[in-house]
C-alpha cells in the first residue's frame, strides 16, 4: 500500500473534531482515493487515530459496539435506533476539514515535486 496514501488518510482522520464524523467517501473525496481504500487503511492501520468518527453515508459504523462508548464520551448523537448516528447534526464541517488538511499535508505536497 503507497506510504503517502496512508499518510494522507491518517491524517485527515485526525483533523475530524471530536463530537463530529465524517463518511468513508468524504476523506475519499478529500484525500483523492476510493471509499474502499479508506477503508483498508483504517482497519489496517487506522488504531491510532479517531477511526469512530468516520461512518458509512447512513451514519452507520461497521464496528459498532466498539464506536459507540467513543461517540457517547464525545456527544456524538445516535440514531433512535442506536444502530448508528444522526448524520443531520453529526456531520463534520467539510468545508473547515478541507482547508485543515491541505495544511496537515502541505509537507507531502512539497516533497511529491
Amino acid at each position: 500500500m503507497d506510504g503517502v496514501l496512508v499518510e494522507r488518510v491518517l491524517r485527515a482522520v485526525e483533523l475530524v473534531p471530536p463530537g463530529r464524523v465524517v463518511t468513508y467517501g468524504d476523506l475519499a473525496e478529500l484525500v483523492g482515493c476510493g471509499p474502499r481504500q479508506v477503508g483498508t487503511i483504517l482497519r489496517d492501520v487506522g488504531d491510532a487515530v479517531p477511526w469512530w468518527r468516520v461512518v458509512n453515508a447512513s451514519g452507520d459504523s461497521p464496528v459498532m459496539d466498539a464506536a459507540r462508548p467513543h461517540w457517547r464520551a464525545e456527544g456524538i448523537t445516535p440514531k433512535p435506533s442506536g444502530r448508528g448516528c444522526r448524520m443531520s447534526v453529526s456531520r463534520a464541517d467539510l468545508a473547515a476539514l478541507a482547508q485543515a488538511y491541505a495544511a496537515a499535508v502541505s509537507d507531502l505536497d512539497a516533497g511529491a515535486t
